[in-house]
Protein backbone atom coordinates (compact mmCIF):
# COMPACT_ATOMS: atom_id res chain seq x y z
CA UNK A 1 0.00 0.00 0.00
CA UNK A 2 1.84 3.37 -1.37
CA UNK A 3 1.53 6.20 1.13
CA UNK A 4 1.95 9.28 -1.10
CA UNK A 5 1.80 12.16 1.97
CA UNK A 6 4.74 12.52 3.78
CA UNK A 7 8.22 12.53 2.55
CA UNK A 8 10.72 9.99 3.96
CA UNK A 9 13.15 10.75 6.65
CA UNK A 10 17.02 9.93 7.36
CA UNK A 11 17.06 8.06 10.57
CA UNK A 12 18.68 10.13 13.59
CA UNK A 13 21.78 8.02 14.62
CA UNK A 14 20.30 8.77 18.70
CA UNK A 15 16.60 8.87 18.92
CA UNK A 16 16.59 11.54 21.97
CA UNK A 17 19.18 14.16 20.32
CA UNK A 18 17.10 16.44 19.75
CA UNK A 19 14.73 16.11 22.95
CA UNK A 20 14.97 19.07 25.30
CA UNK A 21 13.44 20.23 28.40
CA UNK A 22 10.01 21.75 27.31
CA UNK A 23 9.36 18.18 25.25
CA UNK A 24 9.98 16.17 28.75
CA UNK A 25 7.49 18.65 30.28
CA UNK A 26 5.05 18.05 28.17
CA UNK A 27 5.38 14.36 28.18
CA UNK A 28 4.74 14.89 31.77
CA UNK A 29 2.06 16.86 31.69
CA UNK A 30 0.14 14.48 29.40
CA UNK A 31 1.69 11.12 31.06
CA UNK A 32 -0.11 12.18 34.50
CA UNK A 33 -3.36 12.57 32.91
CA UNK A 34 -2.98 9.35 31.54
CA UNK A 35 -2.20 7.77 34.64
CA UNK A 36 -5.33 8.75 36.15
CA UNK A 37 -7.48 7.92 33.20
CA UNK A 38 -5.48 4.66 33.55
CA UNK A 39 -6.15 4.15 37.64
CA UNK A 40 -10.49 5.18 36.44
CA UNK A 41 -10.39 2.54 33.93
CA UNK A 42 -8.93 -0.35 36.05
CA UNK A 43 -10.32 0.82 39.75
CA UNK A 44 -14.19 0.29 38.16
CA UNK A 45 -13.18 -3.28 36.99
CA UNK A 46 -11.12 -3.98 40.14
CA UNK A 47 -14.16 -2.89 43.04
CA UNK A 48 -17.06 -3.66 40.22
CA UNK A 49 -17.86 -6.61 42.59
CA UNK A 50 -18.29 -5.01 46.22
CA UNK A 51 -19.58 -2.16 44.56
CA UNK A 52 -22.35 -3.94 43.11
CA UNK A 53 -23.24 -5.47 46.00
CA UNK A 54 -23.78 -2.10 47.86
CA UNK A 55 -25.99 -0.68 45.23
CA UNK A 56 -27.98 -3.52 43.89
CA UNK A 57 -31.16 -5.02 45.66
CA UNK A 58 -31.45 -8.38 46.61
CA UNK A 59 -34.18 -8.76 43.56
CA UNK A 60 -31.45 -7.84 41.21
CA UNK A 61 -28.27 -9.29 43.06
CA UNK A 62 -29.60 -12.51 40.70
CA UNK A 63 -28.99 -11.07 37.77
CA UNK A 64 -25.41 -9.12 38.80
CA UNK A 65 -23.37 -9.95 35.46
CA UNK A 66 -25.57 -8.14 33.32
CA UNK A 67 -25.80 -5.34 35.57
CA UNK A 68 -22.34 -5.10 36.21
CA UNK A 69 -21.91 -5.40 32.16
CA UNK A 70 -24.54 -2.43 31.85
CA UNK A 71 -22.11 -0.33 34.40
CA UNK A 72 -19.30 -0.21 32.26
CA UNK A 73 -21.28 -0.21 29.25
CA UNK A 74 -22.43 3.08 30.66
CA UNK A 75 -18.96 4.27 30.80
CA UNK A 76 -18.06 3.45 27.39
CA UNK A 77 -21.12 5.12 26.09
CA UNK A 78 -20.09 8.50 28.38
CA UNK A 79 -16.46 8.49 27.12
CA UNK A 80 -16.95 7.96 23.75
CA UNK A 81 -19.53 10.83 23.70
CA UNK A 82 -16.97 13.03 25.72
CA UNK A 83 -14.01 12.00 23.50
CA UNK A 84 -15.95 12.51 20.58
CA UNK A 85 -16.82 16.44 21.46
CA UNK A 86 -13.92 16.73 23.07
CA UNK A 87 -11.58 15.94 20.65
CA UNK A 88 -13.44 17.88 17.94
CA UNK A 89 -13.51 21.31 20.33
CA UNK A 90 -9.78 20.76 20.82
CA UNK A 91 -9.06 21.08 17.31
CA UNK A 92 -10.91 25.02 17.58
CA UNK A 93 -9.85 25.91 21.45
CA UNK A 94 -6.40 23.89 21.67
CA UNK A 95 -4.86 20.99 22.92
CA UNK A 96 -4.49 22.85 26.28
CA UNK A 97 -7.54 24.36 27.22
CA UNK A 98 -9.60 20.72 26.92
CA UNK A 99 -6.40 19.15 28.91
CA UNK A 100 -7.39 21.05 31.68
CA UNK A 101 -11.19 20.89 31.84
CA UNK A 102 -11.22 17.27 30.76
CA UNK A 103 -9.22 16.47 34.14
CA UNK A 104 -11.12 18.58 36.37
CA UNK A 105 -14.61 17.79 35.34
CA UNK A 106 -13.66 14.07 35.56
CA UNK A 107 -11.88 14.80 39.20
CA UNK A 108 -14.94 16.08 40.62
CA UNK A 109 -17.48 13.03 38.74
CA UNK A 110 -15.39 10.32 39.67
CA UNK A 111 -14.99 11.72 43.39
CA UNK A 112 -19.13 11.93 43.46
CA UNK A 113 -19.06 8.25 42.52
CA UNK A 114 -18.48 7.84 45.75
CA UNK A 115 -21.20 8.26 46.99
CA UNK A 116 -23.46 6.18 44.72
CA UNK A 117 -26.44 4.39 46.72
CA UNK A 118 -28.67 3.07 43.97
CA UNK A 119 -27.82 1.73 40.34
CA UNK A 120 -29.54 4.28 38.79
CA UNK A 121 -27.08 7.26 40.71
CA UNK A 122 -24.65 4.85 39.82
CA UNK A 123 -24.90 4.79 36.29
CA UNK A 124 -25.62 8.55 36.34
CA UNK A 125 -22.23 9.16 37.64
CA UNK A 126 -20.54 6.81 35.42
CA UNK A 127 -21.79 8.35 32.15
CA UNK A 128 -20.72 11.79 33.12
CA UNK A 129 -17.40 10.90 33.71
CA UNK A 130 -16.99 9.26 30.72
CA UNK A 131 -18.10 12.40 29.30
CA UNK A 132 -15.44 14.33 31.13
CA UNK A 133 -12.27 12.02 30.43
CA UNK A 134 -12.77 11.30 26.64
CA UNK A 135 -10.90 14.23 25.77
CA UNK A 136 -7.96 13.48 27.89
CA UNK A 137 -6.89 10.42 25.26
CA UNK A 138 -6.69 13.02 22.00
CA UNK A 139 -5.58 15.96 23.26
CA UNK A 140 -2.23 13.90 24.93
CA UNK A 141 -1.65 12.43 21.74
CA UNK A 142 -1.72 15.42 19.47
CA UNK A 143 0.28 17.10 22.05
CA UNK A 144 3.30 14.36 22.14
CA UNK A 145 2.90 13.83 18.39
CA UNK A 146 3.17 18.00 17.15
CA UNK A 147 5.77 18.58 19.34
CA UNK A 148 8.19 15.95 19.64
CA UNK A 149 10.96 15.22 17.30
CA UNK A 150 10.23 12.65 14.66
CA UNK A 151 13.12 9.92 15.95
CA UNK A 152 11.75 10.65 18.94
CA UNK A 153 8.12 10.36 18.27
CA UNK A 154 7.12 6.91 18.63
CA UNK A 155 8.72 6.65 21.64
CA UNK A 156 7.26 9.70 23.44
CA UNK A 157 4.12 8.44 22.30
CA UNK A 158 4.36 4.83 23.95
CA UNK A 159 5.74 6.53 26.91
CA UNK A 160 2.81 8.49 27.25
CA UNK A 161 0.60 5.13 26.80
CA UNK A 162 2.61 3.37 29.79
CA UNK A 163 1.34 6.50 32.27
CA UNK A 164 -2.40 4.62 31.49
CA UNK A 165 -0.21 1.73 32.38
CA UNK A 166 0.66 3.18 35.54
CA UNK A 167 -2.65 4.08 36.78
CA UNK A 168 -3.97 0.69 35.92
CA UNK A 169 -1.04 -0.67 38.57
CA UNK A 170 -1.52 1.98 40.89
CA UNK A 171 -5.54 1.29 41.21
CA UNK A 172 -4.71 -2.93 41.12
CA UNK A 173 -2.29 -1.67 44.09
CA UNK A 174 -4.41 0.65 46.29
CA UNK A 175 -7.34 -1.89 46.29
CA UNK A 176 -4.97 -4.70 47.36
CA UNK A 177 -4.33 -2.36 50.02
CA UNK A 178 -7.66 -1.47 50.99
CA UNK A 179 -8.73 -5.33 50.99
CA UNK A 180 -5.55 -6.27 52.87
CA UNK A 181 -6.21 -3.91 55.44
CA UNK A 182 -9.81 -3.96 54.84
CA UNK A 183 -10.05 -0.05 56.89
CA UNK A 184 -13.80 0.61 55.63
CA UNK A 185 -15.19 -3.08 55.61
CA UNK A 186 -17.86 -3.31 52.65
CA UNK A 187 -17.27 0.26 52.16
CA UNK A 188 -13.49 0.40 50.94
CA UNK A 189 -14.32 0.58 46.87
CA UNK A 190 -15.73 4.19 48.13
CA UNK A 191 -11.87 5.41 49.07
CA UNK A 192 -11.18 3.98 45.65
CA UNK A 193 -12.98 7.02 43.97
CA UNK A 194 -12.22 9.70 46.17
CA UNK A 195 -8.40 9.01 45.72
CA UNK A 196 -9.95 9.21 42.00
CA UNK A 197 -10.64 13.02 43.11
CA UNK A 198 -6.91 14.35 43.29
CA UNK A 199 -6.84 14.88 39.92
CA UNK A 200 -7.96 17.99 40.20
CA UNK A 201 -5.12 19.39 42.14
CA UNK A 202 -3.11 18.66 38.43
CA UNK A 203 -4.27 20.88 36.84
CA UNK A 204 -2.92 23.75 38.39
CA UNK A 205 0.24 22.20 36.86
CA UNK A 206 -1.14 21.57 33.30
CA UNK A 207 -1.59 25.74 33.57
CA UNK A 208 2.09 25.96 34.15
CA UNK A 209 4.04 23.23 32.79
CA UNK A 210 2.52 22.58 29.59
CA UNK A 211 2.61 24.67 26.78
CA UNK A 212 0.07 24.76 23.43
CA UNK A 213 1.19 23.09 20.49
CA UNK A 214 2.62 25.54 17.59
CA UNK A 215 2.43 22.88 15.01
CA UNK A 216 -1.73 22.88 15.30
CA UNK A 217 -1.59 27.14 15.54
CA UNK A 218 0.24 27.03 12.35
CA UNK A 219 -1.77 24.42 10.93
CA UNK A 220 -4.72 26.94 11.41
CA UNK A 221 -3.13 30.06 10.59
CA UNK A 222 -2.12 28.52 7.36
CA UNK A 223 -5.78 27.11 6.80
CA UNK A 224 -4.26 23.72 6.39
CA UNK A 225 -7.64 21.91 5.95
CA UNK A 226 -6.33 18.71 4.15
CA UNK A 227 -6.83 16.19 6.92
CA UNK A 228 -4.25 13.78 5.56
CA UNK A 229 -1.65 16.03 3.78
CA UNK A 230 -2.34 14.11 0.45
CA UNK A 231 -4.35 16.32 -1.32
CA UNK A 232 -3.97 20.78 -1.34
CA UNK A 233 -7.37 22.29 -0.23
CA UNK A 234 -8.11 25.58 -2.23
CA UNK A 235 -6.70 28.68 -0.78
CA UNK A 236 -10.69 30.50 -1.28
CA UNK A 237 -11.27 29.21 2.21
CA UNK A 238 -12.10 32.45 4.31
CA UNK A 239 -14.07 30.26 6.72
CA UNK A 240 -12.61 26.62 8.36
CA UNK A 241 -14.84 23.71 7.83
CA UNK A 242 -16.17 21.86 10.54
CA UNK A 243 -13.47 19.27 11.66
CA UNK A 244 -15.07 16.03 11.14
CA UNK A 245 -16.62 17.06 7.92
CA UNK A 246 -12.93 18.02 6.27
CA UNK A 247 -11.96 14.21 7.74
CA UNK A 248 -14.73 12.62 5.98
CA UNK A 249 -14.14 14.74 2.80
CA UNK A 250 -11.25 13.22 1.07
CA UNK A 251 -11.21 9.70 0.05
CA UNK A 252 -8.28 8.55 1.35
CA UNK A 253 -8.89 10.08 4.62
CA UNK A 254 -11.99 8.25 4.93
CA UNK A 255 -10.39 5.19 4.01
CA UNK A 256 -8.03 5.45 6.83
CA UNK A 257 -10.55 6.35 9.65
CA UNK A 258 -12.78 3.59 8.49
CA UNK A 259 -10.20 1.08 9.22
CA UNK A 260 -8.49 2.28 12.14
CA UNK A 261 -11.61 2.55 13.81
CA UNK A 262 -12.74 -1.13 12.92
CA UNK A 263 -9.09 -2.27 14.48
CA UNK A 264 -10.20 0.23 17.50
CA UNK A 265 -13.16 -1.67 18.13
CA UNK A 266 -11.01 -4.92 18.07
CA UNK A 267 -8.92 -3.52 20.63
CA UNK A 268 -12.08 -1.83 22.96
CA UNK A 269 -13.92 -4.86 22.50
CA UNK A 270 -11.77 -7.44 23.12
CA UNK A 271 -10.30 -5.47 26.52
CA UNK A 272 -13.55 -4.63 27.74
CA UNK A 273 -15.57 -7.80 26.63
CA UNK A 274 -12.55 -10.19 27.02
CA UNK A 275 -9.91 -9.23 29.25
CA UNK A 276 -12.02 -6.92 32.03
CA UNK A 277 -13.55 -10.46 32.84
CA UNK A 278 -9.89 -11.46 34.28
CA UNK A 279 -10.25 -11.00 37.92
CA UNK A 280 -13.77 -12.00 37.97
CA UNK A 281 -12.52 -16.12 36.01
CA UNK A 282 -9.93 -15.56 39.00
CA UNK A 283 -12.71 -15.62 40.52
CA UNK A 284 -14.14 -18.71 39.70
CA UNK A 285 -10.82 -20.65 39.71
CA UNK A 286 -10.36 -19.89 43.40
CA UNK A 287 -14.14 -20.74 44.07
CA UNK A 288 -13.42 -24.37 42.23
CA UNK A 289 -10.06 -24.70 44.50
CA UNK A 290 -11.84 -23.64 47.34
CA UNK A 291 -9.05 -21.37 47.70
CA UNK A 292 -9.38 -19.80 51.24
CA UNK A 293 -8.62 -15.62 50.38
CA UNK A 294 -9.67 -15.32 46.61
CA UNK A 295 -9.49 -11.42 46.69
CA UNK A 296 -5.69 -11.82 47.56
CA UNK A 297 -5.04 -14.07 44.16
CA UNK A 298 -7.56 -11.33 42.26
CA UNK A 299 -5.87 -8.70 43.09
CA UNK A 300 -2.45 -10.52 42.14
CA UNK A 301 -3.35 -11.44 38.84
CA UNK A 302 -4.18 -7.43 38.48
CA UNK A 303 -1.13 -6.20 39.28
CA UNK A 304 0.61 -8.83 37.28
CA UNK A 305 -1.34 -8.29 34.45
CA UNK A 306 -1.01 -4.24 34.57
CA UNK A 307 2.71 -5.09 34.95
CA UNK A 308 2.78 -6.41 31.62
CA UNK A 309 0.76 -4.04 30.37
CA UNK A 310 3.42 -1.24 31.04
CA UNK A 311 6.11 -3.18 30.04
CA UNK A 312 4.34 -3.51 26.63
CA UNK A 313 3.96 0.25 26.67
CA UNK A 314 7.78 1.25 27.54
CA UNK A 315 8.97 -0.64 24.47
CA UNK A 316 6.06 -0.03 22.43
CA UNK A 317 7.97 2.89 20.75
CA UNK A 318 11.01 1.14 20.53
CA UNK A 319 9.49 -1.98 18.46
CA UNK A 320 7.02 0.11 16.34
CA UNK A 321 9.80 1.59 14.86
CA UNK A 322 11.46 -1.63 14.53
CA UNK A 323 9.50 -3.98 12.76
CA UNK A 324 6.90 -1.76 11.84
CA UNK A 325 3.30 -0.10 12.11
CA UNK A 326 1.41 -2.82 10.87
CA UNK A 327 3.30 -5.68 11.71
CA UNK A 328 3.50 -4.13 14.77
CA UNK A 329 -0.47 -4.26 15.07
CA UNK A 330 -0.52 -8.24 13.16
CA UNK A 331 1.86 -9.03 16.13
CA UNK A 332 -0.32 -7.61 18.89
CA UNK A 333 -3.18 -8.76 17.88
CA UNK A 334 -1.87 -12.62 17.09
CA UNK A 335 -0.29 -12.32 20.69
CA UNK A 336 -4.01 -11.19 22.24
CA UNK A 337 -5.85 -14.35 20.38
CA UNK A 338 -3.51 -16.67 21.83
CA UNK A 339 -2.99 -15.61 25.23
CA UNK A 340 -6.64 -15.42 25.41
CA UNK A 341 -7.32 -18.91 24.56
CA UNK A 342 -4.46 -19.76 26.98
CA UNK A 343 -6.13 -17.94 29.72
CA UNK A 344 -9.90 -19.25 28.80
CA UNK A 345 -9.43 -21.88 27.72
CA UNK A 346 -6.12 -24.07 29.39
CA UNK A 347 -5.62 -22.27 32.74
CA UNK A 348 -7.33 -24.03 35.52
CA UNK A 349 -6.04 -23.00 38.56
CA UNK A 350 -5.35 -19.30 39.98
CA UNK A 351 -1.24 -20.50 39.50
CA UNK A 352 -1.66 -20.53 35.98
CA UNK A 353 -3.97 -17.64 36.02
CA UNK A 354 -1.21 -15.93 37.55
CA UNK A 355 1.96 -17.11 35.73
CA UNK A 356 0.01 -15.89 32.05
CA UNK A 357 -1.38 -12.38 33.76
CA UNK A 358 1.57 -10.75 32.15
CA UNK A 359 2.11 -12.41 29.25
CA UNK A 360 -1.45 -11.70 28.37
CA UNK A 361 -1.40 -8.29 29.78
CA UNK A 362 1.19 -7.34 27.42
CA UNK A 363 -0.93 -8.13 24.85
CA UNK A 364 -4.24 -7.20 25.09
CA UNK A 365 -3.94 -3.82 27.45
CA UNK A 366 -0.32 -3.25 26.08
CA UNK A 367 -0.18 -4.03 22.52
CA UNK A 368 -3.62 -3.42 21.18
CA UNK A 369 -3.80 0.07 22.91
CA UNK A 370 -0.34 1.11 22.58
CA UNK A 371 -0.46 1.47 19.02
CA UNK A 372 -3.82 3.75 19.01
CA UNK A 373 -1.17 6.23 20.59
CA UNK A 374 1.04 5.74 17.47
CA UNK A 375 -0.30 4.86 14.92
CA UNK A 376 -3.59 7.41 14.04
CA UNK A 377 -1.95 11.07 15.32
CA UNK A 378 0.73 9.82 12.28
CA UNK A 379 -2.30 9.38 9.47
CA UNK A 380 -3.85 12.60 9.76
CA UNK A 381 -3.01 16.59 10.08
CA UNK A 382 -2.47 18.95 12.57
CA UNK A 383 -5.77 21.13 11.57
CA UNK A 384 -8.04 17.87 12.39
CA UNK A 385 -5.23 15.72 14.15
CA UNK A 386 -7.42 15.75 17.59
CA UNK A 387 -10.78 15.19 16.03
CA UNK A 388 -9.75 12.41 13.71
CA UNK A 389 -8.02 10.46 16.89
CA UNK A 390 -10.45 10.92 18.95
CA UNK A 391 -13.03 9.44 16.88
CA UNK A 392 -10.77 6.32 16.26
CA UNK A 393 -10.59 5.95 19.25
CA UNK A 394 -14.41 7.15 20.79
CA UNK A 395 -16.47 6.36 18.31
CA UNK A 396 -14.86 2.33 19.03
CA UNK A 397 -16.12 2.78 22.12
CA UNK A 398 -19.83 4.03 20.80
CA UNK A 399 -20.22 0.58 19.06
CA UNK A 400 -17.91 -1.42 22.14
CA UNK A 401 -20.19 -0.25 24.69
CA UNK A 402 -22.99 -2.51 24.45
CA UNK A 403 -20.38 -5.65 24.30
CA UNK A 404 -19.77 -5.83 28.31
CA UNK A 405 -23.64 -5.93 28.53
CA UNK A 406 -23.89 -8.84 25.87
CA UNK A 407 -20.45 -11.01 27.48
CA UNK A 408 -22.56 -9.97 30.93
CA UNK A 409 -25.38 -11.45 29.46
CA UNK A 410 -24.12 -14.45 27.96
CA UNK A 411 -22.05 -15.49 31.22
CA UNK A 412 -25.14 -15.67 33.25
CA UNK A 413 -26.99 -18.09 30.43
CA UNK A 414 -23.54 -19.77 30.20
CA UNK A 415 -22.97 -20.34 33.43
CA UNK A 416 -19.42 -18.70 33.20
CA UNK A 417 -17.27 -16.44 31.81
CA UNK A 418 -14.51 -18.79 29.78
CA UNK A 419 -17.11 -19.58 26.57
CA UNK A 420 -18.31 -16.07 26.49
CA UNK A 421 -14.71 -14.51 26.70
CA UNK A 422 -13.53 -17.24 24.36
CA UNK A 423 -16.59 -16.52 21.80
CA UNK A 424 -15.45 -12.70 21.90
CA UNK A 425 -11.80 -12.99 21.78
CA UNK A 426 -12.62 -14.42 17.96
CA UNK A 427 -12.68 -10.73 17.47
CA UNK A 428 -8.54 -10.74 17.41
CA UNK A 429 -8.97 -12.13 14.15
CA UNK A 430 -9.87 -9.04 12.53
CA UNK A 431 -7.36 -7.35 14.00
CA UNK A 432 -4.45 -9.26 11.99
CA UNK A 433 -5.74 -8.29 8.62
CA UNK A 434 -6.80 -4.75 8.87
CA UNK A 435 -3.31 -3.07 9.09
CA UNK A 436 -2.07 -4.64 5.56
CA UNK A 437 -4.84 -2.10 4.06
CA UNK A 438 -3.25 0.61 6.10
CA UNK A 439 0.18 3.25 4.68
CA UNK A 440 3.37 2.27 6.49
CA UNK A 441 4.48 5.45 8.12
CA UNK A 442 7.72 4.00 9.78
CA UNK A 443 9.93 6.72 9.07
CA UNK A 444 8.35 9.31 7.76
CA UNK A 445 7.35 12.70 8.77
CA UNK A 446 3.60 13.67 9.75
CA UNK A 447 1.46 14.35 6.88
CA UNK A 448 1.10 17.96 6.85
CA UNK A 449 5.06 18.04 6.43
CA UNK A 450 4.58 16.75 3.09
CA UNK A 451 2.39 20.47 2.14
CA UNK A 452 4.33 23.21 0.77
CA UNK A 453 4.99 25.71 3.60
CA UNK A 454 1.88 28.09 3.49
CA UNK A 455 0.26 26.37 0.37
CA UNK A 456 -3.29 27.22 2.06
CA UNK A 457 -2.21 30.25 3.93
CA UNK A 458 -5.09 33.20 2.76
CA UNK A 459 -2.88 35.53 0.36
CA UNK A 460 -3.58 38.97 1.51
Amino acid sequence: MANDSPTQLAPSSRWYAKLTRKHWLTLNGAFLGWIFDGYEALALIMVLPALMHSVLTRGQMSSLPLYAGLVIGITLLGWGIGGLVGGVLADYVGRKPMMMWSVLAYAILTGCTAFSGSLVYLCAMRFLTGLAMGSEWSTGIALIAETWPREARAKGAGFLQSGFGWGTLIAAVAWYALTSADPFGADNWRVIFVIGALPAFFVLYIRRGVDESEQWQEAVRNKQWSATGSAAVSDQHAKRPFTLKQVFSERESVRRIVLTTVLSIVTIVGWWAVSSWLPARTAELAKQEHVVNAGHWISSVSIVYTVGAIIAYMLSGFIIDSVGRRWFLFLGFAGSLATTVLAYGWISSVEGMLAIAAINGFFTLGCTFAWLAIYPAELFNASVRSTATSFVFNSARLVAWVFPILSGSMIKSLGGVSHAALMFGSVYVIGMILPWFLPETKDLGLPEDALPENSNAVQG
